[in-house]
């Protein structure tokens, strides 16, 4: 490549122009629009001449634009009399007539650069000579498209992107997804591909629905060029919420000369602009899918939209369920999997990162327990792949990339693939945020070569679909309770909000008045039977009610249902000894508090789980028949959990007691040591 780095340091190096003024992260909302424009200028330096001539002979008479696409051949123009060289003739106005050099940017241009937000900036470079400087600065770097190709200034593109994103450490990983993590990504996705895509005439479409800067599809497109087939017609498609990402991400696509029209979002309106919301690609299916969605991002925005369409099942995206609304990670990979190419037309694989909620976070019949059972149990999912904590810039968490296809192999229909690489990184010399650990190329190699083996191992196990499967029974157990009339259990009567609820009005004045104190009579005359009543203890409450009803029955109290309730509930405690409580139909009573649930292996029988694990533990304990699954209408409600370290874990014995004996020992020496030094 012809200078690369050079150009990118001479570029680099404009930015020292803001120190002291400016923010280390603002840096990039100056130099990279100004990149963006001076390399579209070198662009159309040679048809500049014809487009003003055409331009001024048809203004006002006809739509010029499509003539003036025509003419420049790259899909854009510009018909202001400036340029990067004239603008320094008038050193004075250089802000003025720089105004009127990007008004004159054919409308695709334009959008882009105001999605910068570069009149903000543009005002602030306003007075003294900095704006002057920059572009002259600018000005000598070479970006003709003699000197510099379109894939040449795309690297230079990115690595600005790239040097930005890591200087502004704080910021970086809202929008920037590190380069090696995409790579092990792409070599992941693309490998099982390798005979699709070498074939003659190959054409094929990528899609990012959170597309950022580009970095995923930009990586893309360049390892199938690089290592699989540099004939291959790639298309690429994004959508991205941030209207500065999403400048950037058009510019690169545009000064690479792809398709920029591809790359939807960036509207300040959220409905509009978020995939979420606003599917911009309605109807259109792609051969790859691949993303780092937000973590553990609120959805709320999109809330209405999503359930509007989750309410129209699999005819919409959302069919499978939706997630808690504190974390859209899951939406985002349904979104996707709708986006899979059909199989019948050669079928799609999706590449997704997550963080390890998406694995487990759920319980049975919960929305994202749903959703990861809709994936599993129509086979999509491949691979899932554990990498190490600290990999990027603005989260230490660690990771998980998630590999799905509708068109699997046969040896790995009904299975899926668990990689373990949290241990395949090395340390950086320099951390950038909390970007301490990367992966290296032999890294890679080693989980590439993991995956393509399909093998246990180690670091790889391979599991059938059903494994991450459970079936969740409820298990209840008997209520049991003792009933005693004393002054303790008298002064809990008390405190129990209908009893208390009898000596308050919500009437006013005296209305108000003569309620309340009726409301305390009440009160006196209930309290008067229940100290009249046998203060033995009952372990049996059927012959306890008897003894309570017949009192109240003679006194001619009458007791609410919900008084009732509340006072037996004051007066009861409960006893394993006592007698079990019955409903009406004489079956046992489940008490709530020992409710509880258990997750049998989806291939075992409940029944025999129940007599193995729970019977010889809680001999009372019964199964729950009366909550069944949705779907299957069986007892139990069914789930599925990748609980991927757990699979992994390996058992660390403690040390010896010797051992530690002798470390304490060894501290205590010390300690008295630095003790004696002190005291002399």
């Amino acid at each position: 490549m012809n200078n690369f780095q050079n150009k990118v340091s001479l570029i680099w190096n404009i930015a020292e122009f803001l120190r002291g003024s400016w923010k280390q992260h603002e840096y990039q909302d100056v130099v990279l629009p100004l990149t963006v424009l001076k390399r579209l200028d070198s662009v159309l330096e040679k048809t500049k001449e014809k487009v003003l001539k055409e331009y001024n002979q048809h203004q006002g008479k006809i739509n010029v634009s499509p003539i003036l696409k025509d003419i420049t051949g790259v899909g854009f123009y510009n018909t202001s009399v400036y340029d990067f060289h004239k603008l320094l003739d008038d050193q004075k106005d250089i802000s003025k007539n720089l105004r009127n050099y990007i008004s004159g940017f054919s409308e695709n241009v334009q959008q882009i650069i105001e999605k910068f937000d570069f009149e903000k900036h543009l005002a602030r470079l306003e007075g003294g000579n900095l704006l002057y400087l920059i572009v002259k600065e600018l000005n000598k770097v070479d970006l003709h498209p003699d000197a510099v190709s379109n894939t040449e200034m795309g690297y230079i593109f990115e690595e600005l992107i790239r040097r930005f994103s890591e200087q502004s450490n704080e910021t970086a990983g809202e929008h920037y997804t590190p380069r090696e993590v995409i790579q092990m990504m792409v070599e992941v996705m693309f490998t099982m591909d390798k005979h699709l895509l070498k074939k003659e005439h190959t054409i094929k479409t990528i899609y990012d629905p959170c597309c950022g800067t580009g970095g995923m599809l930009a990586v893309s497109k360049k390892f199938i060029a690089e290592h699989i087939n540099s004939k291959a017609d790639i298309y690429l498609y994004g959508q991205e919420l941030n209207p500065v990402t999403y400048a950037m991400c058009k510019a690169d696509m545009l000064i690479k000369g792809e398709d920029a029209d591809k790359i939807k979002g960036g509207e300040k309106d959220h409905s509009k602009a978020s995939t979420l919301s606003n599917d911009q690609f309605i109807d259109q299916h792609f051969d790859y899918c691949i993303t780092n969605p937000p973590f553990g991002v609120d959805w709320r925005k999109d809330q209405e939209a999503v359930e509007r369409e989750a309410q129209r099942g699999h005819a919409g995206r959302f069919g499978a369920g939706t997630p808690r609304s504190s974390d859209g990670q899951l939406l985002f990979l349904q979104h996707m999997i709708s986006k899979m190419q059909n199989p019948l037309s050669g079928g799609g694989r999706i590449a997704i990162v997550f963080n390890g909620s998406p694995l487990f976070t759920g319980d049975a019949g919960s929305g994202e327990s749903e959703i990861r059972r809709w994936i599993l149990e129509n086979d999509w999912l491949e691979a899932i792949v554990a990498l190490t904590d600290q990999l990027f810039y603005n989260t230490g968490i660690s990771t998980y990339v998630w590999f799905l296809t509708n068109r699997k192999k046969h040896e790995r229909k009904g299975k899926v693939q668990l990689i373990d690489a949290r241990t395949f990184f090395k340390k950086m010399r320099k951390s950038l945020g909390n970007k301490r650990n990367e992966i290296t190329d032999e890294d890679r190699g080693h989980i590439v070569k993991l995956y393509e083996e399909f093998k246990n191992s180690k670091y790889s196990k391979i599991f059938k679909t059903t494994d991450f499967a459970f079936r969740q029974i409820t298990v209840e157990r008997p209520l049991r309770l003792n009933f005693h009339v004393s002054a303790e259990r008298i002064e809990r009567v008390k405190e129990q909000s209908t009893f208390k609820g009898l000596a308050e009005s919500k009437k006013k004045g005296d209305a108000g008045i003569l309620e309340i104190e009726e409301g305390k009579a009440f009160q006196k005359e209930v309290l008067s039977v229940l100290e009249k009543l046998d203060s033995k203890l009952y372990r049996n409450r059927e012959a306890f009610l008897e003894a309570f009803d017949e009192a109240f029955k003679k006194s001619g109290i009458k007791l609410p249902v919900s008084l009732k309730k509340g006072i037996l509930e004051g007066l009861s405690e409960r006893d394993e000894e006592a007698d079990i409580c019955l409903d009406s139909k004489g079956n046992p009573e489940p008490d709530s508090e020992l409710r509880d649930t258990e997750n049998v292996p989806y291939e075992q029988d409940i029944y025999e789980y129940f007599a193995k694990e729970v019977k010889p533990y809680a001999p009372d304990a019964w199964i729950d028949e009366k909550k069944v699954d949705d779907k299957d209408g069986k007892v139990g409600r069914v789930g599925y959990e990748i609980p991927v370290t757990r699979y992994f874990y390996e058992y660390q014995p403690p040390r010896a007691l010797e051992e530690i004996e002798a470390d304490i020992e060894k501290v205590e020496n010390e300690l008295l040591g630095l003790f004696k030094e002190l005291t002399k």
